[in-house]
């Protein structure tokens, strides 16, 4: 199917901590899908709700295993790709760096700001190279039925916010926590990069839910972040965002029209034919293949 073609949604949920067990799906199946980047983070879990294709992946494994550092982001989103995928909505838990943005709240990214380092942050490299356009990193559309879906499931959404991803696995200091403020980040976390960025060169529009989980350690007087406090946070929670994606499967329109970015690597790729190096362009057939012909 041509990408500038109306077709049906298929919706890759990426789930981070806590929602390792994953969304309630119809006709669920796990399945291996390997990946020419290294495996992924675990099984993809297929099914369906209220009649939509859902594909699942827990972004740390089963158990929780796999630290933001280590997270294989490049093969995570590769299988997706390989499943089908037709948009990618990331749920992610985050600290506020805003008064406004209280634990138990979501927010919808539309920004990010990469402070991560050592991790792989493109498809392409040496023998194939491409620019994506990332200025907008978020799929619009996506974000906003996302939002909604999470409003009508009784959550209190935000509707934009900027998204620093900082490396870890430790949480900022206090110093770094007050800089982010001043850069007007408005949450922080450790996962969404690369991942935004790899969904964007693999033309899969990307949307993040993201559920506020404390106030990170900005605050004069208040202790620093804990991890059981964020985990407790985000348990009480969890139901609320498995709603949003039920109610994000009743809401789709009945056809999903091509977005912008089903064709991102238009005119993205700068190296000459000639000059492409044969085993990455195989390594990129479900990435970038439609521009090799190699699929359709």
């Amino acid at each position: 199917m041509r990408a500038d073609q109306p077709q049906h949604w298929h919706i890759g949920i990426i789930g981070g901590s806590g929602l390792a067990g994953g969304i309630a799906l119809d006709e669920a199946q796990e399945i291996a899908v390997s990946s020419p980047f290294g495996s992924p983070s675990g099984p993809i879990i297929t099914g369906r709700v209220g009649g939509v294709r859902f594909t699942f992946l827990a972004r740390h494994g089963a158990g929780h295993a796999i630290s933001p550092s280590h997270v294989n982001y490049r093969a995570n989103i590769d299988v997706l790709k390989r499943c089908g995928v037709t948009d990618v909505l990331a749920l992610s838990a985050v600290g506020s760096l805003r008064e406004g943005l209280a634990p138990g709240e979501f927010v919808a990214v539309d920004q990010f700001i990469d402070r991560t380092s050592g991790r792989v942050g493109s498809f392409f490299g040496q023998g194939l190279v491409a620019h994506v356009s990332l200025a907008d990193p978020v799929c619009s559309r996506l974000s906003q039925l996302a939002a909604k879906a999470a409003v009508e499931a009784g959550a209190r959404v935000h509707e934009s916010g900027c998204y620093v991803a900082i490396e870890g696995p430790q949480f900022s200091t206090r110093a770094e926590s007050r800089l982010y403020r001043t850069w007007d980040c408005d949450v922080i976390g450790m996962t969404g990069m690369p991942e935004a960025r790899l969904a964007r060169e693999a033309e899969l529009p990307y949307a993040m839910l993201a559920m506020v989980t404390d106030y990170d350690c900005w605050r004069e007087g208040e202790q620093g972040v804990e991890a059981d406090h964020v985990l407790e946070v985000m348990h009480a929670n969890v139901g609320l965002a498995r709603d949003a994606v039920q109610r994000l499967a009743a809401m789709l329109p009945a056809t999903r029209e091509a977005s912008p970015i089903d064709c991102a690597l238009d005119g993205a790729i700068i190296t000459a034919p000639s000059a492409r190096d044969p085993a990455l362009m195989a390594q990129l057939d479900a990435v970038a293949g439609r521009l090799f012909g190699e699929r359709h």
